[in-house]
């Protein structure tokens, strides 16, 4: 039996142009009651609406990550090419990551430059390669169960051929994430809940750079994520 390849990203792409109008509406009604447009509200129906709106921001998320996942499985994302310092995101997203703070989990980034590098340079799209980077993050604060303190540490892997590697996790799970960095797992749950189509987007990103996503062997696998990029010679 052949399956038609096109198929999934071209379901993908009618099911986000049949729900983006109507979240899109549902959206814009819900501004204009917030804004009290159609008359004044009781302090429930305002907590009620907000909810509301909340939940629909999340479906409209949802929305477009369908389409960049559709357009990354079909080959149609064009992406950027911009030279960045992957440390400066890198520290930049576990600054402002605050998810896990209300139950005692924080994120700090370290990095390790290797003597006679000033900085960690990649040429790729700097946006996207943030957002998969973010996800990554996300994920692993959302799994980690007790509070403590989880390290995304920036770092550089291999001789002729080097890869920046960032490895996320406790502190003592850390180097063994960049041990594989050479040669990474094959294996990656990208369907972990809580996060859409989050993290299938952000390893499709990655390896349309040439990178590649992994975790730490079970039982650690679940509070742990890792990427390499190709370094800028």
């Amino acid at each position: 039996m052949t399956v038609d390849q096109t198929l999934l990203p071209r379901a993908l792409s009618l099911a986000v142009h049949e729900l983006r109008t109507p979240v899109t509406v549902v959206a814009g009604y819900l501004r204009m009651l917030l804004r009290e447009q159609a008359g004044p509200l009781s302090d429930k129906q305002k907590k009620m609406l907000e909810e509301a709106d909340r939940s629909c921001s999340r479906l409209g998320a949802l929305v477009a990550e369908m389409s960049e996942f559709g357009k990354l499985e079909g080959g149609e994302l064009v992406l950027a090419r911009q030279d960045f310092d992957l440390a400066t995101v890198v520290g930049e997203l576990a600054s402002g990551l605050h998810d896990g703070e209300d139950r005692g989990v924080q994120l700090e980034a370290n990095v390790s430059i290797p003597v006679g590098m000033t900085q960690i340079t990649l040429t790729g799209d700097r946006v996207r390669i943030a957002a998969a980077i973010r996800a990554l993050m996300q994920s692993t604060v959302r799994e980690r169960v007790e509070p403590g303190i989880l390290s995304a540490r920036c770092s550089v892997a291999g001789d002729r051929e080097r890869w920046a590697v960032v490895a996320i996790g406790d502190r003592a799970i850390v180097p063994e994430l960049e041990r594989a960095a050479l040669a990474p797992p094959a294996s990656f749950d990208e369907w972990r809940g809580g996060l859409g189509l989050a993290i299938p987007v952000a390893r499709r990103v990655i390896e349309k750079h040439g990178g590649a996503v992994w975790c730490a062997p079970e039982p650690d696998s679940r509070a742990t994520a890792a990427l390499r990029l190709p370094l800028l010679p």
